[in-house]
């Protein structure tokens, strides 16, 4: 389905948003999804498309919180329970754990995937490796 959303010639917003709201209906442990995008001038992230709970989280620096700090690591950054996290941005208390890929374009990031789960580590590898194949594909569009 993911592929099928990819290969529409809608605008790139809606098929972020389309994205999102299909990976948290159709996978159970993901219960927030949400496109930051890249500032590099602004050395920031921007909330971007999301499917979830509202989140005061709309501008993120590099290097702060789960998001930001994907981003100076430069790879994905699993988080399987955040309370034990000291760099942690807050969304919702009922917030257990994160998941940050970062979408690469021309050797640069440009923006992330971040998924939230209301549950204690639900993340394996297989989601890794999904969300990082999903990320590749998503170069083609961004």
């Amino acid at each position: 389905m993911i592929e099928e959303s990819l290969s529409r010639n809608d605008e790139i917003e809606n098929i972020l948003q389309n994205i999102c709201d299909l990976l948290r209906v159709e996978v159970e442990h993901y219960n927030w999804v949400g496109f930051y995008l890249a500032d590099e001038n602004e050395k920031a992230l921007h909330l971007g498309p999301y499917s979830g709970e509202p989140t005061e989280h709309v501008r993120i620096p590099y290097g702060r919180g789960i998001c930001g700090q994907a981003v100076v690591r430069g790879d994905t950054f699993i988080v399987q329970d955040v309370s034990k996290e000291t760099n942690y941005l807050s969304c919702s208390p009922k917030v257990k754990s994160e998941i940050v890929v970062p979408i690469y374009k021309d050797g640069k990031i440009v923006g992330e995937i971040d998924i939230d789960s209301l549950y204690l580590s639900p993340f394996t590898e297989d989601d890794r490796k999904f969300l990082e194949k999903l990320a590749e594909k998503l170069v083609e569009i961004i």
